[in-house]
């Protein structure tokens, strides 16, 4: 076992050695991409099959407009995936680099809509039918899309309850704004998707 690592390792250095900038670029985004995504992966199926709740969009979302998490980290970490992944196989068949990078940066997108896609699956498929709004008043939520102060918009929160992962819009009383990556607890339900919120747990 130890002359295995020791011949991977020494193999890994001779190639670092000879490889070029780019190459080496696209194998470190490669690698950084894959373990997130791995650590995101374990999170998410904990956040739905656990009874403990997880934030699985890990952190911050730039988009206040209701773009459904969009521009998230897990989606970085997506475009990340694809990027680097088609840069280091495609490194030696597309002799442009004009070509190369764009190419990447097209499959990069592409992990992104399909993930968006899978997940918004995911997420019908783990939503009760049975469910109502009400059952979640009192319980502790993660915020996933910060939210204005004074109802002077809607953010959205993500929650488990009973095992099943929920996210609702959500509005405030509060005077501040919840910041993405914050809690807070749900106080009432208005309808089936939007409930109101409080920082004050």
């Amino acid at each position: 076992m130890n002359g295995f690592l020791y011949s991977l390792a020494f193999s890994i250095k001779a190639f670092w050695a000879v490889a070029d900038e780019p190459l080496r670029a696209f194998w470190i985004i490669a690698v950084i991409a894959s373990v997130v995504f791995v650590i995101q992966t374990i999170l998410t199926f904990i956040g739905i099959d656990g009874d403990a709740d997880y934030d699985v969009s890990t952190a911050d979302t730039v988009d206040d407009d209701g773009f459904g998490g969009v521009f998230s980290f897990r989606n970085l970490i997506n475009f990340l995936l694809g990027y680097g992944w088609t840069g280091v196989v495609m490194y030696g068949n597309i002799a442009s680099k004009f070509w190369l990078y764009t190419t990447s940066i097209g499959v990069g997108l592409l992990f992104v809509a399909a993930f968006v896609f899978m997940f918004r699956q995911m997420s019908k498929l783990a939503h009760d039918g049975s469910f109502h709004t009400e059952k979640s008043i009192g319980v502790v939520a993660d915020v996933y899309l910060r939210i204005p102060p004074k109802r002077q918009g809607r953010g959205k929160v993500q929650f488990s309850v009973k095992g099943s992962v929920h996210e609702l819009d959500a509005i405030t009383d509060d005077d501040e704004w919840l910041p993405t990556g914050g809690q807070a607890r749900i106080v009432e339900a208005f309808g089936d998707d939007v409930v109101r919120v409080t920082g004050k747990l």
